[in-house]
């Protein structure tokens, strides 16, 4: 969430900006104010029981020297008694004002970037850069799912039967390209001296509400519940990006150590609940996939010339691939809470002559580093405040979505090419032919 004193003016903080932020986001700004009188309202109880806490301390001294000279403290002891239940009321009181502070300051988005295109419908988001040509092809072009039924790639029917919608088999050929694109990725990152993690598939539901939004659990996330052994539910990762985030929690890095840059591998896995009716037909949009991510941990000064740098390793790995696609610029309405600034790259699917979103690349600033406490070098002694660090995540792959992507554009009237850089991982085989 967004530091509490950049809402206090007596704290040299500046509301306005954020109510600003808030408006481009779609949103009207009154979270901005109720924040704010939360916190007021907050800070005056916290000093009443302050208040209360030095009485109650006088009153206790005034007793220990009562006692010592004998001296009946009767009246002392029942307005001692007397304060304490008043300052426990009071002190619950301001607790539960700053759980509505903090749950209220949780749902303020980050500052949106000055760079990021100011529009609520994300049908204003910008192209930012073009690759490849498009081709008109001289035949009927299959969509992707009845070339991989042609192909016997994959199983729906009975995965349907035994898990539900939006469930698959990959099997053969299919699973093999599948399985090619996830070491052809691993392997492309690393050149950019990103360290390989392999994540857990699932945390504590507690950190990750510190590293997931609301929205999420509500429409992308699987719990588990834990609680009849005694412990904490769990909660199945939608993204490497959680359990990465969560990596260094409570860590401080010395300047020298930064960047921090991860490869991370996992399955992935999404209730997709905000999407009903859509993709219901193959695996673009499923519960479960493949991903290789981008993660990356820096300082602030540094975080803007890193989301270029891994927008551009995204666009390497699908020039390599040889996927027409464009990169646009997510417009200020369309960017998650966490997000200060996003790029999307989206190829293109010849069966339905549309981009389709393949990748997506954001600069989460401090966001998600001040839920989690992690921060860098030492305190700034002018300004008094910690310093925490910034963090970036962004797709390099999504496998099923990239194969779905690759069979549209590869295929001929009678099967499919195979892209030249996966072919060392499918035993140089250079075409699939339908049967």
């Amino acid at each position: 969430m967004i530091d509490i004193n950049k809402l206090r003016v007596d704290k040299g903080g500046n509301p306005e900006i954020y109510r600003k932020s808030e408006i481009a986001r779609g949103r009207d700004g009154s979270l901005v104010n109720a924040v704010i009188e939360l916190d007021k309202t907050w800070v005056k109880a916290e000093f009443q029981v302050s208040e209360l806490r030095r009485e109650l301390n006088q009153i206790s001294k005034e007793i220990a020297v009562l006692r010592k000279q004998k001296h009946d403290a009767t009246d002392f002891i029942i307005k001692s008694t007397e304060l304490k239940s008043l300052m426990t009321a009071k002190a619950a009181e301001a607790n539960n004002f700053l759980q509505q502070r903090n749950h209220n300051l949780s749902l303020i988005g980050n500052l949106v970037h000055e760079s990021v295109p100011n529009f609520v419908d994300e049908k204003h988001n910008p192209v930012v850069r073009t690759f490849g040509t498009i081709q008109e092809k001289n035949f009927s072009v299959l969509p992707y799912y009845t070339i991989m039924e042609k192909l016997n790639f994959v199983e729906m029917n009975k995965s349907s039967l035994i898990v539900g919608h939006r469930a698959y088999y990959l099997l053969g050929l299919g699973a093999r390209l599948n399985q090619a694109l996830f070491s052809y990725a691993q392997n492309f990152l690393q050149q950019y001296n990103y360290t390989l993690v392999q994540v857990p598939m699932f945390i504590k539901k507690s950190y990750m509400q510190k590293a997931a939004e609301l929205q999420d659990f509500e429409e992308s996330l699987y719990i588990i519940n834990n609680s009849n052994d005694g412990n904490e539910d769990l909660c199945l990762i939608a993204t490497s990006e959680q359990p990465l985030c969560c990596l260094h929690a409570d860590q401080t890095f010395q300047r020298t150590e930064l960047p921090v840059k991860y490869c991370g591998i996992s399955s992935c896995f999404r209730k997709e609940a905000g999407s009903h009716g859509k993709d219901m037909r193959g695996i673009f949009r499923v519960h479960q996939f493949e991903k290789i991510e981008q993660f990356v941990i820096t300082s602030p000064s540094s975080s803007a010339d890193m989301l270029e740098q891994m927008i551009e390793i995204s666009e390497k790995f699908y020039q390599s691939l040889e996927l027409p696609y464009q990169v646009i610029s997510i417009v200020s309405g369309g960017l998650n809470n966490a997000a200060s600034k996003k790029y999307d790259l989206e190829a293109w699917f010849p069966a339905t002559k549309e981009f389709r979103e393949l990748v997506s690349c954001s600069n989460c600033t401090d966001y998600q580093s001040r839920d989690l406490n992690i921060r860098y070098g030492q305190v700034d002694s002018n300004q008094g405040e910690k310093q925490f660090v910034h963090l970036l995540n962004g797709t390099l792959c999504a496998t099923e979505r990239t194969l779905c992507c690759i069979l549209e554009n590869y295929q001929d009237e009678k099967g499919i090419r195979i892209p030249k850089v996966l072919q060392p991982y499918l035993s140089n085989l250079e075409y699939i032919p339908y049967e």
